[in-house]
């Protein structure tokens, strides 16, 4: 054989592990753009380029919805932010149901101060006539969603629904009135039923924990001044804005409104336990009340979701981030997403269907575990 050829043959003889080779090869990522990267703080703790891949992935992914803002906290700092396309920090969002979980932390406020008892009967006039099995619902049932009133928070056509009728049409006037005459479908305590208008409940009892007045500005301006100096103002979250019914009942199942630097703080007062900079304002035990598992749903808590599996539709994610996580959790995919253990608190705002949801939450997952212990 030719000296020659055998460069040739040798190079032949090698082609089919070359491409073996090739075919081995993990594809590469296309580079991020500058907005993708400006959004993670420069050492966030973790891989700044994979932080901020997997956040570009969540705003770029059309089938997961359109989010408008994220945030995310990392042992206490903002290690990243980004708005969509006209907003911005200081954009007020509204929270939808993560309104749930403040109207939680104002009626644990008022238990603190003794002005309400949390395993006592219900102080709603109407229940309390003779005969009347609604006055045995305990505050407790009504904060963990077992208090056995008839509702239907979702339904086709969407304007049958209780939530509909009480917020947009009916019942708007006086949405408390709307979710205090319902009727009993189960025992109270027996069944867990997700439910605005029981939160609407709670918030009617608020407002008669301060005050004895019907008139609709007294009940709004204490129940504003009490939100404000006892919780918004100690914990910075001068942003937020709440809105309330015709009757002066804050409408606290759903509209109150705030940054998403504020909706963070929030989630970080949670994380540490009611306490901001070392100064308690609840008690730690009703925090750990809200983060305990209602007897009947273990993914729920007292206005609050958990990460467990659920008899119904998964609202988190149980068995794929840390079981430690709860969170605030609104229509349209609002969440504050909060993981003591990792020391984390994520913020998603923005607009996503129900068919979106499980995708959005594929990509906080991903967000959730470039963190250590995720």
């Amino acid at each position: 054989m030719p000296t020659r050829r055998l460069p040739l043959i040798l190079s032949l003889l090698a082609l089919p592990s070359l491409l073996a080779g090739c075919g081995t090869q993990e594809p590469v990522e296309p580079p991020l753009s500058a907005q993708a990267l400006a959004a993670v703080q420069k050492d966030p703790g973790v891989s700044r380029e994979r932080l901020a891949r997997v956040i570009d992935q969540l705003f770029e992914d059309e089938a997961a919805g359109d989010t408008r803002a994220l945030l995310v906290l990392y042992q206490g700092k903002i290690v990243a932010e980004r708005y969509g396309e006209d907003f911005g920090k200081d954009t007020r969002f509204i929270g939808w149901s993560m309104a749930k979980s403040i109207t939680g932390v104002l009626i644990g406020l008022l238990v603190s101060d003794g002005r309400l008892r949390l395993n006592e009967s219900a102080p709603v006039a109407r229940w309390q006539r003779s005969g009347d099995p609604r006055g045995e619902i305990t505050v407790r049932q009504l904060l963990q969603m077992r208090s056995g009133l008839r509702h239907v928070e979702t339904t086709d056509p969407a304007y049958d629904s209780d939530t509909v009728r009480m917020l947009f049409l009916d019942g708007r006037s006086d949405m408390a009135a709307y979710a205090e005459a319902q009727p009993l479908e189960a025992e109270p305590g027996r069944k867990f039923e997700y439910s605005s208008a029981t939160t609407m409940v709670l918030s009617d009892i608020a407002a008669r924990a301060l005050t004895d007045s019907r008139d609709p500005g007294i009940r709004r301006s204490l129940v504003s001044e009490y939100l404000r100096t006892r919780l918004f103002e100690p914990v910075g979250m001068r942003s937020m804005v709440a809105e309330f019914d015709a009757a002066g009942t804050l409408i606290g199942s759903s509209m109150i409104h705030g940054t998403a630097r504020d909706w963070g703080k929030f989630g970080e007062f949670l994380r540490h336990g009611g306490s901001v900079r070392g100064a308690q304002l609840i008690p730690r035990g009703w925090i750990e009340f809200m983060r305990s598992p209602s007897p009947r749903n273990p993914a729920y808590g007292a206005q609050l979701w958990l990460n467990r599996p659920s008899e119904g539709k998964d609202q988190l994610f149980p068995g794929k981030a840390p079981a430690s996580i709860f969170a605030c959790i609104g229509h349209l995919g609002q969440y504050i997403i909060v993981s003591p253990t990792q020391k984390l608190t994520l913020v998603r705002l923005g607009h996503s269907s129900d068919a979106q949801r499980a995708k959005l939450r594929t990509h906080l997952v991903d967000i959730i575990a470039q963190f250590p212990g995720g």
